[in-house]
């Protein structure tokens, strides 16, 4: 499992234990608004999560149009 599909992993994991949805409904390419059915603020929330999970920080114009695991994880991974 190559760094991308491992950040990836770990996003859907958090992401699914802090929605509480099972994390075989998740997969790298959806859409996490739309998937997990969340606003904005709840979308925060769960970047604060990431952030302090893999101890970085995201810039803002850095997620600017991210909606979907796979790219929140390549942005993520960049910082790492």
């Amino acid at each position: 499992m190559n760094s991308i599909d491992q950040t990836t992993e770990e996003i859907l994991k958090l992401a699914a234990d802090h929605f509480k949805v099972s994390r075989e409904q998740l997969s790298p390419g959806d859409d996490f608004f739309k998937k997990l059915g969340i606003n904005s603020l709840q979308a925060l929330d769960l970047l604060t999560r990431l952030e302090q999970h893999f101890r970085i920080e995201l810039p803002d114009y850095e997620l600017q149009g991210v909606t979907d695991f796979r790219t929140l994880a390549e942005r993520i991974q960049s910082r790492l």
